[in-house]
């Protein structure tokens, strides 16, 4: 059987790893836009051996960084 992965493999040295769900709520939005955002490459992830995602919580910092806050009352 053999295992196609379509995501970077990145090493685990990188720093504390977080679930779709907590990057989802660092963005507000789904856990199920995490999962797409990693699947079109915008944000890269590393595979647990149960096969679940994990994203480095730098990269994560860093891209939220360049998001805009909402204003209060919107």
């Amino acid at each position: 059987m053999a295992v196609h992965t379509t995501l970077s493999e990145a090493p685990l040295t990188q720093g504390t790893l977080l679930t779709p769900g907590e990057v989802a709520v660092l963005f507000r939005v789904d856990p199920k836009t995490v999962t797409r955002w990693a699947q079109a490459g915008k944000l890269s992830a590393v595979r647990t051996l149960g096969g679940h995602r994990r994203f480095h919580e730098a990269e994560v910092r860093q891209l939220l960084t360049g998001v805009p806050q909402q204003r209060a009352g919107e």
